[in-house]
């Protein structure tokens, strides 16, 4: 029985994609190739001033209202011809809009950057344009390129999770972040997916278990546990401690190591969900990783829900081939091709059974044992 749900709204949904990737890609076509070069070659400009001002917290300080420039700087301890020509680059982009002569409003863009919006994504600006990821990016890149290393090792001496260990700060802010990419694919991977077919999700690698209870306000008789590092899991109950939410109760939090062991199945309506876990691994380590759970299913019966980008053959779109450039410069992981995916799992001792798609860039590969 197929775990597809809602299969003309995820159609709908990858022809709009489609479209939307082929209408990105008329400034290629039509901008003459120097100066388009020297747009691409700017970008950075761009990204530099959203980083600044989600940083200063502007959004969240405009809030509902419309405030002058030098009202904005004095409440966020800066310079107001510089806050101005801040916010005017950032209106020019589509964030924010100027309403009179030097006083802004958020817009339908720049909410997302307010700490209290529900699904904002302040923290991914933050962590994506942090030091600790730029660095890499800006001075290592070349090198990484020639070496086929990640420049993120290169720069920091020791690989991404390694650093967050021993970097509490940014790992609390790599985990917030992880929480709104929600915000980014929205609910789909809840809605386009018939969890009602289970009774306990193994969320591994869940860190505050977002994705999870997103899908049990939706499934009254699901439960879950949610399995991470252990200080990702110490840290997810201080803050649903702070936070209570409807629905956390039916969360259980616990420590633990996708690359050494995982709770085993207790039976056919058991499902583990790897959300864009794998994609963060080589292909040894993501071996490794499906074989533990091949082992911790065992003869249960119980299924694994992958939910990662799968990359076209040939001809990947723009975000496709960036979050794998990301994936190079990080980690040790990419974005996979379903052929890739199908090898690998095959590899595992395990089985391909359905790819669901979703309304989202993302789809969900079913695997089973084989």
């Amino acid at each position: 029985m197929t775990l597809q749900m809602n299969t003309s709204a995820v159609r709908r949904f990858s022809m709009i994609m489609k479209f939307s990737s082929w209408l990105q890609n008329i400034p290629n076509k039509l901008t003459p190739p120097p100066f388009r070069l020297m747009q691409i070659g700017s970008a950075f400009w761009q990204s530099r001033a959203l980083y600044v001002v989600a940083q200063l917290d502007i959004a969240s300080v405009i809030a509902d209202g419309e405030l002058s420039s030098g009202l904005i700087a004095s409440k966020v301890s800066a310079n107001p011809d510089a806050v101005f020509r801040l916010l005017r680059m950032l209106q020019a982009m589509g964030i924010f809009e100027e309403t009179a002569p030097g006083v802004f409003k958020n817009n339908k863009v720049s909410v997302y950057l307010r700490k209290n919006h529900p699904n904002t994504v302040r923290a991914m600006i933050l962590m994506h344009n942090s030091e600790t990821m730029s660095r890499p990016w800006f001075e290592k890149l070349e090198q990484g390129v020639r070496e086929g290393t990640s420049p993120f090792q290169l720069t920091h001496d020791e690989e991404l999770f390694d650093f967050m260990d021993n970097h509490r700060e940014f790992d609390q802010l790599f985990s917030e972040a992880m929480d709104s990419v929600e915000a980014l694919t929205g609910d789909s991977f809840a809605t386009d997916f018939d969890w009602s077919q289970f009774d306990r999700i193994i969320d591994v690698g869940g860190s505050r278990g977002a994705k999870s209870l997103s899908i049990l306000k939706r499934y009254p008789h699901l439960t879950a546990v949610v399995v991470d590092r252990p200080q990702v899991i110490a840290e997810a109950r201080q803050y649903w401690e702070a936070n209570p939410a409807a629905d956390v109760e039916r969360i259980h939090f616990q420590g633990g190591d996708l690359l050494s062991s995982v709770p085993a199945a207790e039976g056919p309506k058991d499902i583990y969900l790897l959300s864009a876990v794998l994609h963060g691994f080589d292909y040894e380590s993501s071996l490794k990783a499906l074989r533990n759970l091949a082992q911790a299913i065992g003869t249960k019966g119980a299924r694994i829900a992958l939910m990662e980008i799968i990359l076209p053959e040939i001809g990947t779109d723009l975000a496709g081939a960036s979050l794998d450039m990301q994936m190079f410069m990080g980690c040790r992981g990419r974005e996979r091709t379903l052929k890739e995916w199908t090898s690998l799992i095959n590899a595992a001792g395990l089985k391909l059974e359905e790819v669901v798609g979703l309304q989202s860039f993302g789809s969900i590969l079913v695997v089973k044992a084989s």
